[in-house]
């Protein structure tokens, strides 16, 4: 009789701690589809924000604990009252809610962050996680910078967190500082030197700030730890986390190391890595293990050969496990939307009724441009609809533009743009280029100033005809937003990115 693997428990906090990202923030709508779609994924615990750091947290927390349903929702908090509090009141409308306390234990935190001594910080972490057990049963608790905490405190403070109630004891690597071996090390000194560690389940959270997040959170899962906490993309502070559909196909694929599995639906790897991807702007590299475009790609002579004659010779894992699909060209003018719903479906995106309508007319209109619909135009049309304002949010549209350019010619740009029942036109003759000549015009005649921080075209499709996506960052009043855009015609998706961070500002500061 086979034994059964050990579960281990997949702690996501793209929405939280990777949502910290600079530039990475995301409104409640944005944040909603991603919780669908870690839900879909599989993920065991959400961590769905920090309450007590902004209205929008506290929000967007409460909302995705009222409406996701399936796995356990998860909000942070400090070791303070009001942090705990609040995260309750969030929380508390979820079907399976955790809380999640934290306290920095090292030394260079306590003398210099909190100017505390060791015992007043494990009387802190009880009275905290004491507060969070009168509450709900399922509380976490995280020992701040625990990879450069020494051992016989770290073990005091695990104990003292667990007897006080923790059910969750979570190792944070805060500032990427361990190595495999360390952390395997501490992981191993906890098991044996804690005396009531059976009563909690061992977490880990690894920075990535040299490299070597997934390959620390592996080296906790093979000494004892049940729970890693990881982020889609890798996504997170400076140099990110540990990346979720590294770490899930790891286990999956060394299952002769590590005798776990993760329960990961690893087929929506790929698509919840787009989705996460378009929402926050920050593009995943070709060469990204697991899911960048290169991933899967075999250009050498001599590996295409032994790939051809047996996949095995240079492929560990197959690409459609992944969420790649096998076929690109999948839909052409005369399609229907029983065809792009489906198609939608297998490439990662759950679409309301209203949504697929709207995706099914910019679907047609984009079949009389192109020959060939590829999936990558129908995933960068259904992205376009996810990145779309509510219409209430959605002040101001483009109606048409004229833009000029050329060797020794001053810019040209001519906008009409329409607010509610008005059109308004601006030209400006000026700027070093087209797109910079598009955001004077837009400027000119929205009056809200931008100063774009970065700025990338990307092709959705292969081909000369393919859809162009613009993605920007603009600085405004001290904040950064994020803008999108997507058409055929790079310098319309241009002014649609403009025109979608206008929106976005002005939805914040309505007049």
């Amino acid at each position: 009789m086979m034994s059964q693997k050990r579960r281990i428990v997949i702690f996501d906090t793209t929405l939280r701690d990777g949502e910290q990202s600079p530039g990475a923030s995301m409104n409640l709508f944005e944040k909603m589809e991603v919780a669908q779609a870690l839900r879909d994924l599989g993920v065991n615990v959400l961590e769905a924000g920090f309450p007590i750091a902004s209205v929008g947290d506290f929000e967007a927390v409460r909302e995705i604990a009222m409406n996701i349903r399936g796995l356990t929702i998860c909000g942070l908090a400090r070791c303070n009252d009001a942090d705990i509090d609040r995260a309750w009141e969030a929380l508390k409308h979820a079907e399976s809610p955790r809380i999640h306390v934290f306290l920095a234990t090292s030394a260079i935190h306590r003398e210099f962050k909190l100017k505390m001594t060791r015992e007043e910080i494990i009387q802190r972490a009880v009275a905290g996680v004491r507060r969070a057990a009168s509450y709900c049963d399922d509380i976490e608790f995280s020992p701040e910078d625990a990879a450069r905490t020494e051992h016989d405190f770290l073990c005091q403070v695990v104990e003292a967190a667990i007897d006080a109630g923790a059910t969750t004891v979570n190792i944070p690597d805060t500032v990427g500082y361990a190595i495999p071996s360390h952390m395997g090390q501490t992981i191993a000194m906890l098991r044996n030197r804690v005396p009531n560690i059976d009563k909690a389940v061992i977490s880990v959270h690894c920075h990535n700030d040299l490299g070597l997040a997934v390959a620390n959170s592996l080296a906790a899962v093979e000494n004892g730890a049940g729970q890693v906490e990881c982020t889609i993309n890798g996504i997170g502070e400076r140099a990110g986390n540990c990346s979720l559909e590294e770490l899930v196909m790891a286990i999956r694929t060394r299952s002769d190391l590590y005798d776990c599995e993760t329960g990961i639906v690893t087929q929506r790897l790929v698509p919840t890595s787009r989705l996460v991807s378009s929402i926050t702007g920050l593009q995943v590299q070709r060469h990204k293990a697991i899911v960048g475009r290169n991933a899967f790609a075999h250009e050498a002579g001599i590996h295409q050969d032994g790939w051809l004659k047996e996949r095995t010779t240079y492929e560990i894992m197959h690409p459609e496990d992944v969420g790649f699909t096998k076929t690109d060209l999948v839909l052409g003018k005369h399609s229907g939307r029983a065809a792009l719903a489906d198609r939608a479906k297998a490439l990662g995106y759950r679409l309301t009724g209203e949504q697929l309508q709207t995706v099914f007319e910019e679907f047609k209109k984009l079949a009389d441009k192109k020959k060939e619909i590829y999936d990558g135009d129908i995933a960068a049309l259904i992205e376009k609809q996810l990145h779309a304002m509510p219409d209430g949010n959605r002040q101001w549209a483009l109606v048409s533009f004229e833009v000029t350019s050329g060797t020794g010619r001053t810019p040209h740009a001519k906008l009409t743009l329409r607010r509610g029942d008005e059109e308004f036109t601006r030209e400006v003759c000026d700027g070093d280029g087209p797109v910079d000549a598009a955001f004077l015009a837009t400027e000119a005649i929205t009056g809200i100033k931008l100063r774009c921080r970065d700025y990338q075209v990307r092709s959705a499709t292969l081909g000369h005809d393919a859809l162009g996506e613009v993605t920007l960052e603009v600085d405004h009043a001290g904040e950064t937003i994020r803008g999108h855009g997507i058409s055929t015609d790079t310098v319309e998706a241009t002014i649609m990115a403009i025109l979608n961070t206008v929106n976005r500002i002005a939805a914040r500061n309505p007049q």
